[in-house]
């Protein structure tokens, strides 16, 4: 059984560019010219990366926005797929990337727990008997029973990462959430993944909180106009970071 969970050999991520989209109205009486001008133009997200993440390991990923962070972790769960190279991912992954992602507004919380722990994963049998751990660690116990429409945005991510946690997960792909709440729920979710990540859950982690990231992480993948600037330790790669971007 190979060590490394991702495997990304020479990635590339292309995307069309197009200028001048027609209304209807517009595109009916200068059909002719919309049908031959140019199409070619385009932008790449990713460029070349390379990239081995292996088991038990906790890598941070750090760029300004429009770096193609999200896209590389959007290639990682296979809900985008690369325009030349290969990636191999050998464990299932749990992602946790935008509020909410997979709860349905008119069910309750606790309704909507059973549904993502079963979209990640577990049976409805093995959902129900971490429901009690789920909700304490949500802190939102007394709003459980109400539909998460009624929610705030720290109130879903709450849930949706203790729901994560729950899962017993072998990836973790995450964007962003480990901000979320106040301070104290923010050091509960960090001594939490940290509790994953010694206990050998492989974690790649987006963040521009770089304390999280050098709290967290083993190593750091610096990404900047779809290419890797720097990898390596984490202090390191974060004191370059800085004086780039000060």
């Amino acid at each position: 059984m190979t060590d490394y969970v991702i495997e990304i050999e020479r990635v590339w991520k292309e995307y069309p560019v197009w200028h001048d989209n027609p209304g209807l109205k517009e595109f009916l009486v200068n059909f002719r010219k919309f049908i031959k001008r140019d199409k070619t133009n385009h932008f790449f997200a990713l460029k070349d990366i390379v990239l081995k993440v292996k088991r038990g390991e906790c890598v941070g990923i750090i760029g300004k926005n429009g770096a193609g962070k999200s896209t590389l972790l959007s290639i990682m769960l296979g809900t985008v797929y690369p325009t030349k190279g290969k990636i191999k991912i050998n464990i299932r992954a749990t992602p946790l990337l935008e509020i909410g992602a997979g709860f349905h507004p008119d069910l309750t919380g606790r309704e909507n727990v059973i549904l993502n722990g079963v979209l990640l994963g577990l049976t409805k049998k093995d959902v129900l008997g971490q429901m009690d751990s789920i909700i304490d660690f949500s802190e939102i116990k007394e709003f459980i029973d109400i539909p998460v429409r009624t929610y705030s945005s720290g109130m879903y991510l709450r849930l949706a990462f203790s729901v994560a946690i729950h899962t017993d997960p072998r990836l973790l792909v995450i964007d962003e959430i480990l901000s979320v709440g106040d301070e104290s729920f923010q050091k509960k979710s960090q001594q939490a993944m940290l509790s994953l990540i010694n206990g050998g859950v492989t974690t790649v982690l987006v963040s521009h909180n770089l304390q999280i990231i050098r709290e967290i992480c083993s190593r750091v993948l610096w990404l900047d106009h779809g290419q890797i600037v720097a990898e390596g330790e984490p202090e390191k790669i974060i004191e370059e970071y800085k004086k780039q971007v000060a």
